[in-house]
């Protein structure tokens, strides 16, 4: 008889049809199901996750969720917004390498751009110091301002140098110019004259953002007005001499560094390109003009999904503005850049720095902007050398080479999750844009303090669910290495590096005869008045002549001082508390010769001490305890002989809710009659016990749930630290 079995008893039936064998359940009825699932626990409570931007993410969507969206039959290209304006995604263009160079010095500067465009850059980003963005040569400016947050330079002989053996028309230039950018345009300009370039192949954005700058410090220096003729003459300029780079920013890095939701930030960019807007074309440039002359610049947050949502609403909004100024879009080319928050970046393990950049670099791709600046890990730091911006750039090759992000068009696209949440950030925002405009515009919202106290609120709340842990920040209020070794601090020498560009200056201005320096101050008379694009050539011939950055600048503000102050919005770090712990705790180590002690009191079988005395144990060390986790016993006696052997000023009893009545009082009084000071903490929350807990002398309970900062502040001031 043979083994074989006949192989047409399982020949499948050519019309197999799944579906008619097993009926897709409903949406109801999946939820039916959960309901049962959660055995009375409430479905909204427990499933659905309300945001910072008030939008209540649901545990799953459907193809219903898009029943009614705009962007169903939206396809990539022909006009798309939402999910790119090019039908070939990043296929046509990739996305720009948009690495910043903090660097001071000029000659370190283009040993670094150089070694940078070697190894994966494509684009130059120079980060000016806080001196040259104001407009004030290093030898006048405060000395904290010379070279504190990257290039001080300020005449042609130091762009000469900075850009040596650097071809500035092959590859794009960003340069975030300060409230006002026809000083450093003009500087740009006047290096391509000496080197026989057209500036007509200039790619890039050498912008001026006078409302970020304001955000940012608090005061401009010169009536709004003359900022926005220096910007119409840019956009008029460029138009004619460089039409490849772009003359104003618009960035939300200083809203989103503050805290700000994604809602906000989408907000706040588009009330200010209005605003723009409405300035540029009251000076009769066309609205398309003035759009096409933004650079755009969001910051990245770490919600991913949330973060690739807010690229492709940015879109959506932008595309509202068009329709609002009667802008025909066939003739528009935007520009969306975006850079890795600092909100986000922790200074205690900061290797998980390189996660956090690499998820958010990851959904801006996503959501399809036209450049990336990923921030180096250890930015918050010290300051940021060859090895940490290797890595930061080596971050989108691997995107790009390795994970092929640049192979795929519009990949989000038909999420019904990123779908339906593109389209209620988008409604929210515009919401938000349309309460700003009732209150004034953007303006009149930061000069009331609208918006700082709204971004305040935020902020507020993510503090409150970070002290809380329900926001993990993973190295610092979770998964804490109280051990770990501090990176190195790095900075450069301010005084120091004032005094040497002090010198250079000095040099510089004596050089030439009498007849330059007259020369000079003639140009500079001529240009104190002009309001036309023709400044950005008399500038250049100003340059040409010797004059320096803080010369062109205090001859153009001279007659148009009048300062604009506001409440400027306070930069802060999601982190920033939990890393004051730690700090703390290195003090405290200072003074005492150790880190302070928890001794885990841990009462009965691993079964009954372990989960809590693994919480407990987590718990401590964000705030850099040293724990002391010995194995379990099973009398009183030896809980107190090794919590006071221990020496350790603070104890947690661990073991299960139905121990604690029995062995706490005892535990307590033998602890307190021998160090009244000694802090005891249960491990646990169990509710019908907690007064009687506290008679027999328990100090604080934890538990999921609890505020960690506000106990481990309590007990840091209780043992002797310092907050």
């Amino acid at each position: 008889m043979s083994d074989e079995i006949p192989t047409e008893e399982f020949k499948l039936n050519e019309n197999l049809n799944l579906g008619s064998e097993f009926s897709p359940p409903t949406f109801e009825e999946w939820k039916a199901q959960v309901e049962k699932d959660l055995k009375g626990a409430s479905y909204e409570k427990k499933l659905i996750t309300k945001t910072y931007e008030g939008i209540n993410l649901n545990p799953i969507y459907t193809k219903n969720d898009l029943s009614k969206s705009v962007f169903t039959n939206e396809v990539p290209g022909n006009n798309s917004f939402v999910r790119g304006h090019s039908a070939a995604g990043y296929h046509k263009k990739s996305w720009d390498v948009n690495q910043e160079i903090c660097v001071a010095d000029v000659e370190e500067f283009n040993t670094a751009i150089t070694d940078a465009l070697k190894n994966g850059q494509n684009c130059i980003n120079i980060v000016l110091d806080t001196a040259t963005k104001l407009g004030i040569d290093a030898d006048y400016a405060a000395c904290e301002q010379v070279g504190d947050k990257g290039l001080s330079i300020s005449a042609i002989s130091s762009m000469k140098r900075a850009f040596n053996n650097i071809d500035l028309t092959s590859l794009p230039l960003y340069v975030d110019a300060g409230y006002n950018n026809v000083p450093f345009l003009s500087l740009i300009n006047s290096h391509f004259e000496v080197s026989n370039a057209d500036i007509s192949r200039l790619d890039g954005a050498v912008t001026a953002d006078p409302l970020a700058h304001l955000a940012v410090y608090g005061e401009l220096p010169v009536k709004l007005s003359f900022v926005f003729d220096m910007m119409k003459n840019s956009v008029e300029w460029t138009k004619k001499c460089a039409p490849k780079v772009r003359t104003i920013g618009v960035s939300t890095l200083p809203y989103l560094d503050s805290g700000a939701n994604a809602v906000q930030e989408l907000a706040y960019a588009i009330s200010t390109a209005v605003y723009y807007l409405n300035e540029l074309t009251d000076r009769n440039i066309e609205a398309v003009d003035a759009l096409n002359a933004i650079q755009f610049t969001f910051g990245i947050n770490s919600n991913y999904f949330m973060e690739i949502a807010k690229f492709r609403a940015a879109k959506v909004l932008l595309n509202n503005i068009t329709v609002e100024y009667g802008i025909d879009t066939e003739n528009l080319n935007l520009n969306i850049g975006s850079k890795t928050s600092s909100f986000a970046q922790t200074t205690v393990d900061p290797y998980v720095n390189l996660l956090r950049s690499t998820t958010q670099s990851f959904s801006a791709i996503l959501g399809g902007v036209n450049n990336i600046t990923t921030s180096t890990f250890d930015e918050s730091v010290r300051v940021s050398d060859s090895f940490s911006r290797r890595i930061a750039r080596n971050t989108q090759t691997i995107l790009r080479e390795e994970s092929h992000l640049d192979q795929v068009i519009d990949a989000a696209g038909g999420s019904y999750y990123i779908e339906t949440l593109t389209e209620e950030i988008a409604k929210k925002a515009w919401d938000l844009f349309k309460e700003i405009e009732n209150e004034g515009g953007i303006i009149e919202s930061l000069s009331k303090g609208l918006i700082q106290s709204s971004v305040t609120e935020i902020a507020e709340a993510r503090k409150k669910d970070i002290n809380k842990r329900k926001s993990v920040i993973v190295g610092t209020n979770m998964f804490a290495d109280v051990n770990e070794k501090k990176l190195e601090d790095r900075k450069i020498d301010q005084a120091a590096f004032q005094k040497k560009r002090a010198s250079y200056l000095e040099k510089f201005r004596l050089n030439g005869t009498k007849e330059k320096h007259e020369a000079v101050i003639e140009k500079l008379d001529s240009i104190s008045n002009l309001n036309s694009a023709e400044i950005v050539d008399k500038i250049t011939e100003a340059y040409l002549l010797g004059t320096t950055i803080g010369e062109i600048s205090s001859s153009l503000n001279s007659a148009h001082k009048e300062e604009v102050k506001i409440e400027k919005l306070q930069k802060r770090r999601a982190s920033e508390e939990f890393e004051g712990l730690r700090n703390i705790a290195q003090q405290y180590k200072t003074k005492n010769g150790s880190l302070p002690k928890v001794y885990l009191a841990n009462f009965g079988s691993i079964l009954e001490y372990k989960g809590r005395a693994d919480f407990s144990k987590g718990f401590f060390e964000v705030g850099g305890f040293d724990v002391i986790d010995p194995k379990g016993v099973s009398t009183i006696d030896e809980i107190v002989n090794g919590s006071l052997e221990s020496g350790a000023p603070i104890i947690v009893v661990c073991s299960t809710d139905d121990n604690y009545p029995k062995i706490v009082p005892s535990i307590a009084k033998g602890l307190k009659d021998k160090n009244p000071n000694i802090q005891i903490i249960l491990a646990g929350y169990p509710k019908d016990q907690i007064e009687e807990h506290k008679k027999s002398g328990i100090d604080d309970f934890i538990f999921l749930g609890a505020d960690v900062m506000t106990i481990l502040t309590s007990l840091f001031t209780k043992i002797g630290g310092t907050k």
